[in-house]
């Protein structure tokens, strides 16, 4: 379930979609909290705003060390630039990169203490593809801001995904297991039913509801990337809506009808997944609704719209997996040569002997 929120603390959400942070205490005035939050420097902020005291920003971080160029960057218009699931996503990784190498002068990160940094998260190939995005953005800015003269990211190499690392993709039967499980009329039924036929993360699948659709179409911006989306409605989704149950202020709602966090959304999704007997993601689910959309010939830029995605690489690994099935299945008859006939070919006859062996 939602952690209860703090005593006195009230969230608002800007026209821009930007969620805002205030502590009031009774009809006392209204506090603004500009740390990230979730973060020790916003609970510090918030424990001195219930003492009636301004927000302070109070720093260790001797300047020219590591710690104090990840300050810097934190003010940063190209850190604000990211959507708040990326930042916090990031902020984790500087956590741990301050608690190791915080107080090194950031002029002696080299290209080698990346290596490293990528090295010690090898076993966790994600953990290392998010640090090096994180500090690829950090010495991108440092590098513009003239901090440092090279950029010590330039030339690391992201690890290799072994096969079978990313998110295991939801197979058509998987589909079929959980909604005989999960049948028309229960909660778990809406999170397959708007997951699929959606395309849309958890981040932004919890948040859709009735205020974000207007004649059958939903428009929101996706958290990740800022993205604007417009999806009509479909008829399974529809359908699935219709039975419920939904929240009143999103469409995804928790036995008690509230709203869910990404969070709590995706442990909860993981158990009605394991109760079907299908041990996968709301992530590999996504992946299936993309894979559909190839099959069924969705152009790349059709797939962008869809799914919120930018650049084509992402649309153009479905696109091309979906056009090599159909290029295979159009042209494996140009295996057989001109003259001969295929009709002349017996089938195969499954009772024939194996090879050195008496039948």
């Amino acid at each position: 379930m939602p952690r209860p929120r703090a005593p006195h603390l009230q969230r608002e959400v800007t026209r821009h979609g930007r969620a805002v942070w205030f502590v009031r205490v009774g009809k006392g005035p209204r506090i603004r909290l500009t740390a990230e939050y979730g973060s020790p420097e916003f609970a510090a902020a918030y424990r001195a705003a219930l003492e009636g005291k301004p927000p302070t920003r109070s720093s260790q971080a001797r300047a020219g060390s590591l710690h104090w160029l990840i300050e810097q960057y934190r003010e940063s218009s190209a850190w604000r630039g990211y959507s708040l699931a990326t930042r916090r996503q990031r902020e984790n990784i500087f956590k741990q990169v301050i608690a190791s190498a915080g107080h090194e002068p950031f002029t002696r990160i080299s290209e080698a203490t990346i290596v490293t940094g990528r090295e010690r998260r090898r076993d966790t190939p994600f953990q290392a593809r998010h640090f090096l995005d994180a500090m690829r953005g950090l010495f991108a800015w440092a590098s513009e801001a003239q901090h440092v003269r090279i950029d010590p990211t330039r030339n690391v190499k992201y690890p290799k995904l072994k096969s079978g690392e990313g998110f295991p993709v939801w197979r058509e039967s998987d589909v079929a297991a959980y909604e005989s499980r999960w049948p028309l009329g229960t909660r778990q039924r809406v999170w397959l039913a708007l997951l699929l036929y959606t395309g849309l993360r958890r981040g932004d699948a919890v948040r859709l509801g009735k205020q974000y659709v207007r004649d059958g179409i939903a428009t929101l911006r996706t958290e990740k990337t800022g993205t604007p989306v417009t999806l009509p409605l479909l008829p399974p989704l529809i359908e699935a809506l219709r039975a419920g149950p939904i929240g009143e202020l999103a469409y995804i709602c928790g036995a008690n009808g509230k709203p869910m966090t990404k969070e709590s959304f995706g442990n909860a999704f993981a158990d009605a997944c394991r109760a079907a007997g299908v041990n996968k993601s709301a992530h590999g689910l996504r992946k299936i609704g993309a894979t559909r959309a190839a099959n069924n010939g969705a152009t790349v830029a059709q797939l962008n719209a869809i799914f919120g995605w930018s650049g084509g690489k992402m649309a153009a690994l479905y696109t091309q997996a979906a056009d090599r099935e159909r290029l295979a299945r159009e042209a494996i008859g140009k295996l057989v040569v001109a003259n001969e006939s295929a009709t002349s070919i017996p089938a195969p006859d499954h009772k024939v002997r194996a090879a050195g062996r008496e039948s």
